[in-house]
């Protein structure tokens, strides 16, 4: 039998306005109607009221009585344009309401009917909170001025705030209290500090004519390559005293001068420009057009938008700016601890990022680079820093580079990452934007070349802020027709804001109500489901004779194969599991085995995953997932051994957090900060697509009918195998509503095995569900009554 389902606690009202305010969300064209009546109401009342500051004064005196008298006497006739209805509506937001700053409130009701009518991008909680304070705060200001002012232009609200802050207050403190206030708001409303103050009035430290000289544009804080190769020639003469630091001069001279110390050379890296969203629009509509002219699988939704930059937050511009004294003080400490262990420097310069810093150091001839690694936590002890990361020597420089956090790091905002030229201009099939490298670069991958990603970090590292971050860029790239993501959320909380796309961009199992799967038992048949599509795109690869999805979905559209033979336009498909951990303690092999089925053989027809984990153990991220996931990223860490198990090297423990990330996809290592998306940014973003026109349904992966039980050990019972206790154990589960072995032990006083054996054959006769894992079994039988017809039945 079906189990019972509890009936909700909430109100039949309750619940048809739930559904109403439902069917208003989903039915794009009732959403439309509802839009343009605001847009009726809004511009009536906003016309009107206007209409009511030229003729208040010869209305006002018809409100006296009620305005039903009004409305149905012929009689009195009314100034206003709109009538009696209108001059009621204006006298009452005027005169009895706001006076003159009717028009705020108003204006933001025309907003939100344009929003709800025709789809126009604006965050109505935003603009309703600084509307309704700014509405009462101009309302006390015009009440508190000293010349008096028609009623229709102070209002009752303005008159109300003028008196009691006026009786609390006085005069005086009222003006007082309103300045204060309004200033707050202004400092909150721009994000101003006293650091913005002060920076806004000093000088920049790279301002100093000796520093950027037009006649010498080489000498950016730095020695020229001729004294830099005069000073290596003199380091190494014996007979050279030791002298004490001499600054860097800030223009070369012919003269030979024997510097002992080696200057702080600063890499200024061009700030990326945030384009315009035509770029982004005109991209996307270039590759419209590069998909063939015979077949275009973005035609059943031709008329599609991809979403818009303005609806990503603006953030302070994010160019890293650390000033020249912070990077002397770090060169002169570097170079004092490796003095102190004997360790020489040929040359020091830095590169500046939105976190950290780079000094790239070249030792003296001779030095072991192990003794320089070893001193890591000396270097670190010397800067006073979070932590530093040694990278001995760095790839492809003949350098040894030097990581040290920046005192004020800078954010890195998704907009400016999405709106850079390297991702505009991005020919790659599933491009995902990071953030930003430390020489402030924006770094983009391509998610079909990794082919699969692994991320894990400790809680509150930005994990769940990089998975939106990833599909975030996919959403911005790509067409609904050319990928589809398969969503699993254990924690159900993280990734439930896209199931506004679900019938644009999410894929699940025919008969599934959530495109977002939560439970155990639907990830299991969904990964399985998965490796059937993987099955059948590989058997239209084969007919199709082709190696992978591009060269497939390239022969289809050219009409080279035929639909009537099942052949058939392939999307990417994106699986992405968040808390990886959970599902494993839960299923375990059931989980991991189709998984690495899936990472072993899925890349050539397009199914690629994307694996979360917040506890980086052994038991979690074995050496089979391992070995399949070439492409890692790793967050902060509290341990160099989890840190090991993400990377198989050591450095996620250094991190400074909040989004700080190492990416390593093969051999190297890349120290990222990962570009930050919000919460509501997501949510305005799945708002824009999914208010667009969608597919019917959301994208149907095959049916998969597993065996109930198979992880359980249970078979098929006959009432002769049936143990003496059975009838006993059966009502015991079913008087306590609860199916488990040691509730058996105890009430009947059995071991382990034979309480075991009683569940399966009480899972065997349709009593109890099948084995959940964590969870435990469901009771499929609710009284006695139902209990005895179902032992009964099978012996008459």
């Amino acid at each position: 039998m079906a189990k019972k389902v509890k009936s909700s606690p909430s109100t039949p009202f309750f619940s048809a306005v739930k559904q109403a305010l439902l069917d208003i969300q989903t039915n794009k064209s009732l959403h439309a109607v509802f839009g343009i009546g605001l847009l009726f109401i809004s511009g009536f009342a906003l016309l009107s009221s206007l209409s009511s500051l030229a003729s208040w004064s010869s209305d006002y005196s018809a409100f006296e009585g009620g305005f039903s008298d009004i409305l149905w006497d012929p009689n009195v006739q009314m100034a206003n344009t709109f009538g009696k209805l209108g001059a009621a509506v204006g006298f009452y937001l005027t005169v009895k309401s706001f006076g003159w700053t009717f028009l705020l409130p108003l204006i933001w009701m025309l907003m939100l009917s344009l929003k709800w009518g025709f789809g126009l991008a604006f965050k109505v909680g935003t603009w309703l909170r600084r509307g309704l304070f700014w509405t009462l705060m101009l309302c006390m200001g015009t009440a508190l001025l000293p010349w008096p002012l028609g009623d229709v232009v102070v209002g009752d609200l303005g008159h109300y705030l003028s008196f009691w802050s006026t009786q609390w207050l006085g005069t005086g403190g009222a003006w007082l209290a309103w300045s204060s206030l309004t200033l707050a708001h202004v400092v909150w409303l721009f994000k101003m500090t006293p650091q913005t103050w002060k920076r806004s009035t000093a000088p920049a430290p790279w301002d100093d004519e000796s520093l950027q000289s037009e006649e010498v544009p080489e000498a950016k804080l730095s020695i020229p390559d001729e004294a830099a190769e005069e000073l290596e020639w003199d380091l190494h003469a014996p007979e050279t005293p030791e002298t004490p630091p001499v600054p860097p001069a800030p223009i070369p001279t012919p003269e030979p001068a024997v510097e002992e110390e080696p200057s702080l050379e600063l890499e200024e890296v061009e700030p990326i420009p945030v384009h315009s969203e035509a770029l982004l629009e005109d991209a996307s509509a270039s590759k419209k057009g590069s998909l063939g002219t015979a077949f275009d699988p973005r035609a059943d939704l031709s008329r599609y938008q991809f979403p818009k930059l303005s609806l990503l937050a603006d953030f302070p511009a994010g160019n890293a700016k650390v000033d020249a004294e912070e990077l002397e003080a770090n060169k002169e400490r570097i170079i004092e601890t490796l003095r102190n262990y004997k360790i020489e420097i040929a040359k020091i310069k830095a590169a500046v990022g939105p976190t950290v810093t780079l000094y790239e150091i070249v030792p003296e001839a001779g030095i072991r680079i192990s003794k320089i690694k070893s001193l890591e936590d000396d270097i670190a002890l010397s800067l006073s820093a979070l932590g530093i990361r040694i990278i001995a020597p760095i790839p492809g420089r003949g350098t040894i580079g030097i990581e040290v956090p920046n005192r004020s790091p800078q954010m890195v905002s998704m907009k400016a990452v999405l709106a850079s030229e390297k991702f505009q201009n991005s020919t790659m099939d599933l491009p995902i934007a990071l953030g930003k490298t430390i020489s402030n670069e924006v770094f983009v991958a391509d998610l079909a070349k990794m082919p699969h990603l692994l991320m894990a970090g400790a809680t509150g590292q930005g994990k769940s802020v990089g998975l939106n971050a990833l599909l975030a860029s996919i959403l911005y790239k790509k067409h609904p027709s050319e990928v589809k993501f398969v969503l699993v959320d254990p924690k159900k909380v993280e990734l439930t804001l896209y199931n506004k796309i679900e019938r644009h961009f999410l894929a699940k199992l025919p008969d599934t109500d959530d495109a977002i799967i939560t439970d155990t038992t639907k990830v299991i048949h969904t990964l399985n489901s998965l490796c059937i599509e993987m099955d059948d795109r590989y058997d239209l690869l084969k007919d199709a004779m082709v190696r992978n999805i591009k060269e497939y979905n390239q022969k289809f559209t050219s009409r080279k194969l035929n639909p009537e033979e099942g052949h058939r336009y392939l999307p990417y498909i994106v699986l992405v599991i968040d808390e990886f951990a959970d599902l494993i303690m839960t299923a375990g092999k059931e989980v991991e085995t189709p998984i690495a089925r899936l990472a072993q053989l899925a890349r050539a027809i397009g199914i690629h995953l994307i694996i979360a984990t917040q506890r980086p153990s052994v038991n979690v991220i074995t050496g089979i997932i391992k070995a399949n996931f070439p492409a890692r990223i790793a967050f902060k860490v509290s341990a160099k051994i989890d840190s090991r198990t993400i990377l198989d090297a050591g450095g996620a423990e250094q991190l400074i957090g909040k989004g700080d990330m190492l990416f390593s996809a093969g051999n190297d290592l890349i120290r990222l900060q990962c570009a930050f998306l919000d919460t509501p940014e997501v949510e305005e973003v799945c708002e824009f697509i999914g208010s667009q026109q969608a597919y019917p349904d959301a994208y149907a992966l095959p049916e998969y009918s597993g065996e109930d039980g198979s992880s359980s050990g249970g078979g098929n019972y006959s009432a002769d195998e049936r143990d003496a206790l059975f009838v006993d154990a059966a009502r015991i589960v079913v008087q306590t509503q609860q199916g488990s072995a040691s509730l058996l032990q105890r009430k009947l006083k059995l071991g382990y095995n034979r309480a075991g054996r009683l569940i399966d054959q009480l899972e065997d006769a349709g009593i109890l569900g099948p084995f959940e894992g964590s969870k435990a079994r469901q009771v499929l039988i609710q009284d006695e009554h139902h209990l005895m017809e179902r032992l009964n039945g099978p012996t008459q």
